[in-house]
């Protein structure tokens, strides 16, 4: 697959010895800005939400990535989002706070392999080892802000807007074909 056929359907886009590179299926999404007591949006959430940047908390099928200090990307079932919206409109007379539903906005590419961490460094100015499995932060690839989810030591999430999904994806793309060059 090529940048200039790119597909927003679920599914291994590019797949090499080093590293995979594969869309997400679709997810609910949702940022959320608040301060002060989280304990009733936590509530709300079903699972209290994560307290340091960095950090990431959930229940069953909810991820929550602390993205700043008043700051959450939530990830859920898509057939949540109105129960969550609805369950955080309750409490927002005492809990003033801003909640968005960015599922349209946003996909995710999953990037694993043994050399996933290293396919990365391609494109991010972080470094990647700093990131601890289970946690995740706000940063750029190539320019583009993304959210970088680790998973696990070699296993990461990257959710980018859509429009720069297809720039993104051939950059992955070259990066796996040179990894996969490269003798060893």
């Amino acid at each position: 697959m090529t940048a200039a056929h790119f597909s927003f359907t679920a599914g291994t886009l590019v797949d090499s010895a080093p590293a995979r590179v594969s869309m997400a299926a679709p997810c609910g999404r949702l940022s959320l800005r608040a301060r002060g007591d989280l304990a009733p949006l936590g509530a709300a959430l079903g699972t209290d939400l994560p307290g340091r940047i960095g950090r990431r908390a959930g229940s069953g099928d909810t991820g929550i990535l602390c993205l700043g200090p008043d700051e959450w990307a939530i990830h859920l079932p898509e057939a949540r989002l109105a129960e969550v919206e609805a369950a955080f409109a309750g409490v927002y007379a005492s809990h003033p706070h801003s909640l968005v539903d960015v599922s349209g906005a946003e996909v995710t590419f999953v990037v694993e392999g043994p050399r996933a961490a290293e396919l990365l460094t391609l494109g991010c100015p972080r470094d990647i080892d700093t990131i601890a499995p289970g946690e995740g932060r706000r940063t750029v690839f190539d320019g583009a802000t993304v959210i970088l989810w680790r998973d696990a030591g070699t296993r990461f999430r990257l959710d980018v807007r859509h429009s720069f999904a297809p720039h993104l994806f051939a950059l992955l793309d070259t990066g796996c074909r040179e990894l996969a060059a490269e003798p060893r």
